[in-house]
């Protein structure tokens, strides 16, 4: 993985074993890191980061799975124990004790579910990692390249109202931009993408509008250039939203960990 200027080679857990060596984080990159071609960006955004900054981490890479978060809302829970076993069984193998991911539904089945089925770990969303690093001066962070751009920002729903975390996303854009407008329904109260609770798979079920469109417009509404999220589910049903509106070209959406890639010029 490389750019103009930096070369990046993300370690497995496997071969950092094998070398004697152990990181200090897991990052579990899941499925839409992983195979959906614009949340792929995120991943390298965060992990151009990751280098950037020196963190010493690594991925499980083919060993890495699902997490197990759609089949149980799905209601399929025989599998998302299955599932979730497996997962743990590798990720105690390893002696895993911290995980750092991107995904809000990885980041809640981690945390509140996989405990009471023998995987108890310190689990880290990314805005909160990265939070942590401006609070203690390890990350410096430019307003220079969205000077003049008005940003927006939407809640994911497993962020957010599952694990009450609102603060570090917004911390982290008001570092970035001096223009940064919340839409009317936000924080506790935002609503949701529609994509959450498996939906994202599913047909829509009969109603006047779909809620992506209904989010995309308050979105919209805000004035915003950009709309900010933290989630691949939120990504694509937001990114869907503004081309639903014929507006990809003039609005842009991305993810927290790309508003700081960029602005560190990576």
């Amino acid at each position: 993985m490389e750019n103009d200027r930096i070369k990046i080679d993300v370690p497995t857990m496997a071969d950092m074993t094998a070398a004697g060596q152990e990181p200090e984080f897991l990052l579990w990159v899941g499925s839409a890191g992983a195979f959906d071609d614009r949340y792929k960006k995120v991943t390298r955004a965060f992990v151009k980061i990751l280098s950037w900054l020196d963190i010493n981490y690594a991925v499980l890479g083919t060993e890495e799975s699902s997490s197990g978060d759609v089949v149980r809302r799905a209601g399929n829970e025989m599998l998302f124990q299955m599932q979730a076993l497996s997962n743990i069984e590798i990720l105690n193998g390893y002696g895993i004790k911290k995980i750092l991911t991107c995904d809000p539904h990885a980041y809640n089945t981690f945390l509140n579910e996989y405990p009471e089925l023998g995987g108890k770990y310190e689990v880290i969303h990314h805005t909160k990692f990265l939070q942590d690093l401006i609070n203690s001066g390890k990350l410096s962070l430019s307003q220079e390249f969205f000077s003049g751009q008005r940003l927006t920002y939407h809640d994911p729903c497993y962020l957010g109202r599952a694990n009450g975390e609102y603060s570090a996303p917004r911390l982290i854009i008001n570092t970035l931009a001096s223009d940064f407008k919340e839409m009317k329904r936000n924080r506790s109260f935002a609503l949701c993408c529609g994509a959450g609770g498996g939906q994202m798979f599913k047909e829509a079920e009969a109603g006047d509008k779909e809620v992506f469109i209904e989010r995309t417009e308050e979105a919209v509404e805000s004035g915003a250039d950009i709309i900010v999220t933290a989630c691949p589910y939120c990504m694509v049903m937001m990114t869907d939203g503004l081309k639903y509106k014929n507006l990809e070209n003039s609005k842009k959406t991305y993810d927290i960990a790309e508003l700081v890639a960029l602005s560190l010029g990576l």
